[in-house]
């Protein structure tokens, strides 16, 4: 008998030791995929618990000189420990099961600050997550952290916010990570989380995604809900994965994108949605393609050392087998470009705050600006808020939805005319015609922000993807624009020239 419960004894260790997480290793943070922790998970290397404690670890040692997070999910560590044992359990894995994630400070988080970056809301903590948090957190994901943005999504060129001060770029952190989704830039860029989000009005999610080496979704709109989150001009807006790598940002969409009833134009999706994005990650998705370069937005005054990239990117993208159409010109651009922008900054504000904050004082734009700002740049973009409604030129011609909009239908009909005449099935631009600027000079030094010209009016995803460094270590993307729901197009053709180029490097932090 006492030989049997030795045996017992033995089998048990065994058991235990074979199947559980290594305690004495330290998890190695740096540059981790979504598949990679899959793969330590399943090999027992280490568990969810202690990937969000040396996340929590790292973050601490790091985000005091980035200034990129705002808010710890003080309940991470537990909700790793319940995923952890579900697991244990069933032994299957969620598509983000364990995946510590970052969410921008203008989308909806249970018992967590929603402040826009912004005094007003400051103490507003939402009573439920918006609707593509609910998402994720069904895929299994774990909100690590909300992240800094620039007040009201305000500015593209650089991120500060009221409510915890100005974020660095982690590549150098004299200059701007842009804005106004430069938390989430600098937090995924700097390895302090693996997944995040951003929202992008014209800029927010290509621009800081391409000063901080990292892969940026702008999608069709339609595609993703925007609901629940502090709107900048809801016509335009966009919600998006803010990622290390193709490939994980292609999950991150795979999970998200949906109809939401909350958001009408999400039923514009219908029947456009794969069921599995990630089978058009093909190494070789650019044998045969055909990419058209916009010299219209290339050759604007770039910075020679963007512009040496740039044409690096055409060379890589040949060699790779696309067939290179460098003849794409787009008739009326200068014309069709113009009188896009509208101005619901006010209407779409007041929605959310009588939807979600339901406050007796805090009704209004005027209320907004009645608490103030801490901000001189969002100070003056209230101000201008305040000051106009509607069309900026042309206030006879209605604001509409991209699907509406006889403005926003007639850009977008004439680039994708063009596209299917030279048969094209992309067309690629700079993000940036420059590098990053300074903080200490931004406005004076933004320029070449080529990603505020078309998608976010003709509605059309843009994606943008690493394309090298300029001077200072700074880096620069490469972005490529395809038709309304060609997802997976960009996809294709993105993850191929991610995996043979390989410019995403980490930033050298803790030297």
């Amino acid at each position: 008998m006492n030989k049997f419960i030795m045996l017992c004894f033995s089998l048990s260790l065994c058991f235990i030791a074979c199947t559980s997480p290594k305690q004495n290793e330290a998890v190695r943070l740096e540059e981790l995929t979504i598949a990679d922790i899959h793969q330590s998970f399943e090999n027992k290397e280490y568990n969810s618990e202690q990937l969000v404690q040396a996340y929590l670890d790292r973050i601490s040692q790091v985000d005091t000189d980035l200034n990129a997070l705002t808010y710890i999910n003080p309940d991470a560590l537990e909700i790793a420990r319940k995923l952890d044992d579900e697991y244990a359990e069933t032994n299957r894995l969620r598509p983000l099961h364990g995946i510590p994630l970052v969410v921008k400070d203008n989308i909806n988080t249970q018992g967590m600050p929603t402040t826009a970056g912004s005094l007003a809301l400051e103490n507003f903590v939402a009573e439920q997550d918006a609707f593509i948090i609910q998402k994720l957190l069904d895929a299994g994901a774990i909100i690590l952290a909300k992240s800094n943005m620039a007040e009201w999504a305000f500015s593209p060129m650089h991120t500060e916010s009221s409510t915890a001060g100005t974020t660095h770029n982690p590549y150098n952190p004299d200059y701007v990570p842009a804005g106004s989704s430069g938390g989430t830039a600098a937090a995924i860029a700097a390895n302090l989380g693996i997944i995040g989000l951003g929202t992008d009005t014209g800029n927010s999610i290509r621009g800081p995604s391409s000063h901080c080496a990292l892969v940026g979704f702008r999608t069709t709109l339609g595609l993703v809900s925007r609901s629940a989150i502090v709107p900048l001009y809801l016509r335009n807006d966009v919600v998006g994965p803010m990622c290390r790598t193709v490939e994980d940002a292609t999950r991150v969409l795979e999970v998200i994108a949906g109809e939401d009833p909350a958001d009408p134009l999400t039923a514009y999706a219908e029947g456009k949605i794969p069921g599995n994005y990630q089978q058009y990650l093909q190494k070789d998705g650019l044998e045969g393609a055909r990419i058209g370069v916009l010299r219209t937005l290339s050759e604007n005054e770039p910075d020679p050392e963007i512009h040496a990239l740039f044409e690096q990117a055409i060379s890589d993208l040949d060699s790779l087998g696309a067939i290179i159409v460098d003849t794409l010109v787009i008739p009326d651009f200068d014309s069709l470009r113009q009188n896009q922008w509208c101005a619901a900054f006010r209407e779409d504000l007041e929605t959310f705050l009588a939807t979600y904050v339901r406050s007796d004082t805090l009704k209004t734009l005027e209320d907004i600006i009645r608490i103030g700002t801490k901000s001189e740049f969002a100070q003056g973009r209230l101000e201008r808020q305040a000051e106009n409604r509607g069309r900026y030129e042309e206030p006879e011609v209605p604001c509409l939805n991209p699907y509406e909009d006889e403005r926003r239908i007639a850009f977008r009909t004439a680039i994708e005319r063009v596209m299917d005449s030279l048969q094209v099935d992309a067309i690629i631009y700079p993000s940036w015609n420059h590098p990053p600027a300074h903080i200490e000079r931004f406005s004076e030094e933004y320029e070449g922000d080529n990603s505020q010209i078309i998608a976010p009016h003709t509605g059309q995803p843009a994606f943008t993807v690493p394309m090298g460094y300029t001077e200072g270590n700074l880096p620069a993307g490469l972005q490529f624009l395809g038709r309304m729901y060609d997802e997976p197009t960009l996809i294709k053709l993105m993850y191929a020239y991610e995996q043979a180029t390989q410019h995403r490097k980490a930033p050298k932090l803790l030297e």
